[in-house]
């Protein structure tokens, strides 16, 4: 028994020590005390004693409980300082462009509520969680103690500094032309200013490595990685397969879309997405085009006029059939929840399977909320059957008009870097409504919203295909771009 005791004693031990010295590597490197470790090991178990205590945290809401509740009260949340409030109105002030063609276009404004940054998404789990921690001792609880502290101390990639690096590019704008949309290739424009494309996002408090696509084939061998959303995620997907293949030709990659369904039906311009596999490492990219992430079903297939219902809590019938084939996933939605969407597509908004009278389900934004809150759930429950899968929601894209909208005047003109500053310093997204839904789940937040807003000059704008015309695009990105440092962010966090 004595032994018992003393071995017991010398785990404990052994333990404190592991996480003394994680601890100090994690935060005496940056110059803090080691008081600062203790004072915030106190604080973490006080806050896992209140999970275990206090109801109100531990409580789960289903996705209809937290409908009701998120948006009884006013649109503004108390919980979000006023400073957030402001940067937020700010970056999305401006209405959406045009997409890469008029089939893809985002018109009119969007305009986010922040209630649902009030609401605790806390899953069922909690409850189970509070009990588990409740009835742990010693040793055991020592790890679980330790594995939430380094959650806690996660640092954060959408903090850092743009800093100039004449090793940039990672691919030529005129290369790539297999995967890349000529009118995103700013190369090809005539446009004569490419300064935006030397610059290299550099976290505050974590390291960003550098991108190597023989590295980055070998870590994603015999894996998927899906990109579904609107065009800003077809940029970043496009801008990945750029990435991976330096922008060369490479004809030995080979276009498997039809294993997804992937193909172009009669009469449509371009297929649903595109999906393409690296045969050294059996490594397969893909896209799948969905402005706004839920099912969409014609009331009448007959009626090519007829109206669609817009099942807010269902997700996309895509994520559902192949969910199980992906190891990444990365979701993203936004730029076309206005009303001229709502109007032009003629969509009709359902929940539970009929079609809604709520005042409140008219609001396009709380709609958007509700059905991103609904996709997240419902992907939180599919996860513990797909240990393998990472799943991501990518935070806003900011839009830059300047002097009026897409349609009327409305440009964004300055093509010199940093001009917006070169720094991000906060302690919560751009993106608070993204930022609000993922936590309490295992899904994770891609935040590119802030660092993205500093970058202004480097949209699309006037600059078109020479003998081509049209309109500012100050919400699509020139690539090699902005996507690129998304996807380098992507690839650290995975």
């Amino acid at each position: 028994m004595k032994l018992h005791d003393e071995a017991t004693r010398l785990k404990r031990r052994d333990c404190y020590q592991f996480a003394e010295m994680k601890l100090r590597n994690n935060f005496l490197s940056r110059g803090k005390h080691c008081s600062f470790v203790m004072s915030a090991l106190a604080f973490t178990i006080v806050v896992l004693w209140a999970w275990g205590e206090n109801s109100f945290i531990t409580t789960s809401q289903s996705v209809q409980a937290w409908y009701r509740t998120s948006y009884s009260g006013s649109t503004y949340s108390s919980v979000i300082p006023d400073t957030v409030k402001e940067n937020t109105e700010k970056t999305y002030s401006n209405s959406s462009t045009k997409e890469e063609t008029v089939k893809d276009d985002a018109h009119s404004e969007v305009t986010l509520t922040y209630a649902a940054s009030t609401i605790n998404f806390n899953r069922s789990k909690s409850n189970e969680n509070s009990k588990y921690l409740a009835q742990t001792s010693g040793a055991a609880f020592e790890s679980t103690l330790y594995f939430y502290f380094l959650n806690f101390s996660a640092c954060s990639y959408g903090n850092g500094e743009w800093v100039l690096d004449d090793s940039q590019p990672l691919y030529s704008g005129f290369g790539c032309k297999r995967w890349l949309s000529a009118t995103w290739a700013c190369r090809l424009t005539e446009r004569t200013d490419f300064s935006y494309e030397r610059y290299r996002w550099v976290p505050k408090d974590c390291e960003l490595p550098a991108f190597e696509r023989s590295e980055f084939l070998k870590r994603m061998q015999d894996k998927t990685i899906a990109f579904i959303g609107d065009s800003l995620g077809r940029q970043q997907f496009q801008s990945l397969m750029c990435m991976a293949t330096g922008g060369e030709e490479s004809p030995e990659i080979k276009d498997v879309g039809k294993e997804y369904g992937l193909v172009k039906a009669k009469g449509a311009i371009r297929p649903n997405g595109w999906a393409y596999r690296f045969p050294s490492t059996n490594t397969t990219i893909l896209y799948y085009w969905s402005t706004s992430l839920n099912e969409l079903l014609p009331l009448n297939m007959s009626d090519p006029a007829t109206e669609v219902a817009m099942h807010l809590d269902r997700p996309l019938a895509f994520l559902r059939n192949f969910l199980h084939l992906f190891d990444v996933l990365v979701l993203n939605t936004g730029h076309h929840w206005n009303r001229a969407k709502v109007r032009e597509n003629r969509w009709v908004m359902y929940k539970d399977g009929i079609r809604s009278e709520l005042d409140n389900l008219k609001e396009i934004d709380t709609a958007k909320n509700y059905t991103v809150h609904s996709i997240v759930q419902w992907l939180d429950l599919q996860l513990s059957s797909h240990p393998r899968l990472k799943v991501f929601f990518r935070t806003m894209s900011p839009r830059h008009f300047h002097n009026g909208e897409w349609n009327n005047g409305g440009s964004c003109v300055n093509t010199t870097p940093l001009s917006r500053g070169s720094k991000v310093e906060q302690n919560r997204s751009s993106d608070p409504i993204v930022e609000s839904i993922v936590r309490g789940t295992q899904v994770r937040m891609l935040d590119i919203t802030a660092l993205s807003d500093l970058r202004d000059e480097a949209h699309r704008s006037h600059y078109n295909i020479k003998g081509t015309s049209g309109g500012s695009d100050c919400l699509h990105w020139c690539l090699p771009g902005i996507p690129d440092t998304w996807n380098m962010i992507l690839l650290a966090q995975i």
